[in-house]
């Protein structure tokens, strides 16, 4: 086989889901709101591909075909107010302990970012 016709079809399908999901898939162009505050949509990208192909035997010809499937799940949005940035999520809460840490490191952060601001305020006014 010369030329293979599978691949062709499966370059042919990678490029069409290439064009399908980019960046902006993932994330979204922001959303500017009147009082100042930043909306920048977030989401889950899953998708699965396949093909197959077959030549008959004595050049009776080809078959073959390729699928594949996009899934585009929101889950949150990035929230810029004042420099600052955290995320709301819209899917449902983390189900276990793992999912409940990671879930609660940005929270964390801005906290301590905070406490170290006042820190920082307190020293410049001694």
């Amino acid at each position: 086989m010369e030329n293979s016709n599978l691949g062709n079809l499966m370059e042919t399908a990678m490029q069409n889901l290439k064009s399908m999901v980019d960046t902006n898939t993932i994330v979204g162009e922001p959303i500017y709101t009147p009082d100042g505050i930043t909306l920048v949509p977030v989401s889950r990208v899953s998708m699965g591909f396949g093909g197959a192909g077959a030549e008959f035997a004595q050049n009776k010809g080809y078959g073959g075909g390729t699928g594949c499937g996009v899934k585009v799940e929101p889950i949150g949005f990035l929230i810029v107010k004042d420099g600052s940035v955290r995320m709301m999520n819209v899917i449902p809460p983390a189900n276990n302990t793992v999912d409940r840490i990671i879930d609660l490191v940005p929270t964390v952060i801005d906290r301590v970012d905070l406490m170290v601001d006042k820190i920082k305020d307190n020293k410049e006014e001694k």
